[in-house]
């Protein structure tokens, strides 16, 4: 039987995987790669395992929502990622949809604690 700082734990991994793609949307309205994207999010409190963004992005690149290029420039390649005109569109559906989501919870919350 799991301790309840455990189940808090995984509810907690839950609720944030249900994020992950918003946040990191949220992100690329200018080229990033994936190291400087993952360090981006950190310093905004919002972490990602290189094992979960990398994927991550590879599958949002597949459904049109990003775009990528290399930088062979430098003495390592990096591959940029960027929104796409389609992946624009996307994120502001769900930007809304979030903060619908957002305001029904508050709601919620808010009525359960009065």
């Amino acid at each position: 039987m799991e301790s309840i700082n455990e189940l808090i734990n995984s509810l907690i991994v839950e609720l944030k995987r249900g994020t992950l793609v918003l946040s990191v949307l949220s992100q690329l309205s200018k080229p990033e790669y994936g190291y400087s994207l993952a360090q981006k999010l950190e310093e905004k409190n919002t972490p990602i395992e290189a094992g979960t963004l990398y994927p991550l992005l590879r599958r949002l690149e597949k459904q049109n929502l990003l775009t990528s290029q290399w930088d062979t420039s430098e003495s390592r390649p990096r591959k940029f990622y960027v929104l796409s005109d389609m992946g624009k569109e996307v994120y502001n559906s769900l930007k809304e949809e979030w903060r619908a989501l957002s305001r029904q919870l508050q709601g919620l919350i808010e009525e359960e604690e009065a």
